[in-house]
């Protein structure tokens, strides 16, 4: 037998209530609390916002009634108000039965002398087409799928490919762009180029295709623009629009006597209060077991209070220790952001690491260059100490674009060029890691961005 003497730390209900609350979004935050106030009654919701005041002018009113009946353009809007109440007004728009690639295929089908098989497998076909209106399914795969032979599938293909819009049913770009110049009876440079040298063509390699061509870069060049007019995409006009999605930001940044001051948006969540009636319930109820029932949710609500407290504090300290250090990039742009680590933010503010890696999740940032979720402040430096300075990834980035952009398109920089450039400039970088950021920005190679 032997006594051991030990400290554990324990997390107590108020504490995991504050750190749940503090990683929860807005949208989450809002959600939690009018779930709250549904579970618990002591807690009031106050989503009230006082009406607009109505004129009360005897004048005014009369202005404004004669505006109502005169006004074409009222009564216009009105006519439309009208029409929406018919269930056939909008078919064919997004008010009613949206057109869509499968229909406007389908219905070219009906002014065609097909038998009902083939009708049937060019929709059967149509239905398969992905949002651009490309045929990724091989012929082989669809017969199977059908339980029909490749050559009828290959036949009901052919009709396929006859419909509008040009392009439709097409396996690749390649093809696609091939099936809108046939259907021009485009016979010069461009049909060939796009089926043999589209990649060349992206990189700008009038001379090296009007050789193999046995053509001019002349004729290339006006091959070029042809194929310009082209839709890459011809299944895209019918795509339906995906709900755009809106960002609150939480912390506004607004610049005081040249300060920086971190604010809390004004109504991030609906406002929470304990009600006071059953407060004075709790004091004036005999029942042992309403006033046990009634402490408890009074005790939740409370400790939500202080958690939501807590939150608001430990966010605005975050944002505004970002607004600081960060003083350089909110005046001159993303060249200028600075290495910087939760640990530093950490250290700065008195808390731990895990604490501001959850205050700053998801949460978003509005400043006058844009609105940034704060997790983009946060980044390792891109290069070592030089001269007492740590440039971050982005600003190495941001630098290396506006050396791209600055060069000589006839003959761009290498990697070990601009590893070079961007040495001379303050930010040095290795040549695999100028590689791996031209990569992570889209930027082709030196021989992909050389004009001809």
């Amino acid at each position: 037998m032997e006594l051991l003497q030990s400290q554990i730390q324990h997390l107590s209900q108020q504490l995991l209530q504050s750190v749940e609350l503090l990683q929860m979004s807005a949208p989450e935050l809002e959600e939690y609390l009018r779930d709250l106030a549904q579970e618990n009654p002591v807690v009031e919701l106050d989503d009230s916002r006082p009406e607009p005041e109505r004129p009360q002018d005897d004048e005014l009113l009369r202005r404004l009634r004669w505006l109502e009946d005169n006004d074409r353009q009222n009564r216009y809007y009105q006519h439309i108000g009208e029409e929406e109440l018919d269930p056939l007004a909008g078919i064919g728009t997004g008010g009613g039965l949206e057109e869509t690639l499968f229909r406007f295929l389908s219905r070219q089908l009906y002014t065609m002398d097909l038998d009902e098989d083939t009708a049937q497998t060019v929709r059967y076909l149509a239905a398969c087409l992905d949002e651009d209106g490309y045929l990724r399914m091989s012929v082989e795969e669809l017969a199977a799928n059908l339980g029909r032979s490749a050559a009828h599938v290959e036949r009901c293909l052919e009709v396929l490919r006859r419909l509008e819009p040009a392009g439709v049913g097409a396996s690749d770009l390649s093809q696609c762009l091939e099936l809108q110049l046939l259907r021009i009876r485009e016979r010069g440079p461009a049909l060939a180029i796009v089926r043999d040298h589209l990649e060349a063509l992206a990189k700008r390699r009038y001379r090296s295709i009007a050789a193999q061509l046995s053509t001019s870069v002349e004729a290339v060049q006006q091959a070029e623009r042809i194929i310009r007019e082209l839709d890459p995409r011809p299944g895209a006009p019918f795509e339906q629009p995906s709900q755009v999605q809106y960002v609150l930001p939480d912390v506004f940044l607004e610049e005081e006597d040249g300060v920086l001051v971190a604010r809390l948006r004004g109504r991030e969540r609906p406002p929470i209060q304990v009600s006071s009636y059953y407060r004075q319930l709790l004091k004036q109820s005999d029942d042992r077991e309403v006033k046990e029932y009634l402490a408890e949710k009074l005790r939740q609500a409370d400790g939500v209070l202080r958690a939501l407290e807590q939150r608001d504090s430990t966010l605005r300290r975050c944002a505004q220790c970002i607004a600081d250090w960060q003083r350089e990039f909110f005046r001159e742009g993303p060249q200028m952001l600075r290495p910087m680590r939760l640990s530093d933010v950490a250290r700065e503010l008195g808390l731990h690491e895990s604490t501001i890696s959850r205050a700053v999740r998801e949460k978003y940032l509005q400043c006058s260059r844009g609105v940034y979720p704060m997790s983009y402040f946060f980044s390792r430096s891109a290069t070592a100490q030089t001269d007492g300075a740590e440039v971050g990834a982005a600003a190495a980035k941001a630098l290396l674009c506006r050396l791209v952009e600055r060069e000589d398109k006839g003959r761009p920089l290498s990697d070990q060029k601009l590893c070079e450039a961007m040495a001379e400039l303050g930010c040095p970088i290795s040549r695999r890691t100028v590689a791996k950021y031209r990569e992570e920005l889209n930027i082709p190679s030196a021989s992909g961005r050389k004009w001809n």
